[in-house]
């Protein structure tokens, strides 16, 4: 494997060999302080983020090499009108593996295919988010300790959350999974998700709107956010943007062993007296995102510890 651009670009060995070493470095920091020494990572971030490229960055920093960069379009020469495989044929002069997130479905797959270094995509408009769904999945296998067998219940916007198609995509190849679909009618997970990844599969699901319902049965709460920045109707956005509110009154019939997760950025969602009850990780998932890239970084650098 030479880049990442889509978790499916990823065999479920690979997936639990990525899994069980940022379980090792987790557990033995000191192991991995220096294995990328002289290795630099260039962060290319056509579009706003917080979590990702400091975890990035923080991951390569983590592992002895060096940083370089920009943290949005306008402080690069795309703001001159420089094409993806033009910038991404600059950067490789200068580092050895690059993470982007670019707004246009595709950038990074572009890039990966003019240069010779890895790309890992970092979130590529509502196409693709491989390494959060690697965070999620960290995430579920720290807190259950496997991925088979689970009620995985999905919350709030199916229909534009990449990080969702993404987990869909991941857990449908462990055994046991069903899924629990919870969103207004107007964000449904797409009919291509379902047919491609769920029927073809034969992975249990069921769709819902009512997040009450559901709770009972589910072992992991996978919430988002409504994305403005993915509508093109404002008055759609202001609509649905409160749709489901997580509050301690929505979680007296839940399982006292379930996981919330959260990709993050939160807005209103996930009312912030759920931070201090015990089944929510979704801050615990944000520091499994820094491990999950290191162990990343290390594999398509082909760098062992």
């Amino acid at each position: 494997m030479k880049d990442l651009i889509d978790i499916r670009d990823l065999t479920e060995a690979e997936i639990d060999e990525l899994v069980c070493t940022a379980e090792d470095i987790i557990a033995n920091p000191d192991k991995y302080a220096e294995v990328c020494k002289r290795k630099k990572i260039a962060t290319l971030f056509y579009e706003p983020s917080t979590r990702t490229r400091l975890s990035f960055e923080a991951a390569m920093l983590e592992l002895g090499g060096s940083v370089i960069g920009f943290s949005a379009a306008a402080d690069s020469s795309a703001a001159k009108g420089e094409s993806v495989a033009d910038t991404a044929k600059t950067v490789e002069c200068f580092a050895d593996i690059i993470a982007m997130r670019h707004p246009k479905e595709g950038a990074p797959y572009v890039a990966s295919k003019n240069v010779d270094i890895p790309v890992i995509n970092a979130g590529d408009g509502g196409h693709n988010h491989p390494t959060q769904t690697l965070t999620d999945l960290l995430t579920i296998h720290r807190e259950k300790g496997t991925f088979e067998n689970l009620v995985v219940g999905c919350c709030g916007d199916l229909k534009f959350g990449r990080t969702v198609h993404s987990l869909i995509s991941a857990m449908s190849r462990y055994a046991g999974v069903k899924f629990v679909l919870i969103s207004p009618e107007e964000l449904k997970v797409p009919e291509n998700v379902k047919t491609e990844i769920l029927d073809k599969n034969n992975i249990p699901y069921v769709e819902t709107t009512s997040l009450e319902d559901a709770m009972p049965e589910l072992d992991i709460l996978y919430m988002t956010r409504v994305q403005r920045e993915r509508f093109f109707n404002e008055a759609d956005y202001v609509r649905l943007k409160d749709t489901y509110i997580l509050t301690p009154e929505k979680l007296e019939n839940a399982k006292k062993t379930l996981s919330i997760l959260h990709p993050l950025p939160r807005v209103n969602e996930i009312s912030v007296e759920i931070d201090k009850d015990p089944r929510a990780v979704y801050f615990k998932q944000v520091k499994n995102g820094k491990y999950i890239r290191m162990a990343l970084i290390m594999k398509l650098l082909g760098i062992k510890a």
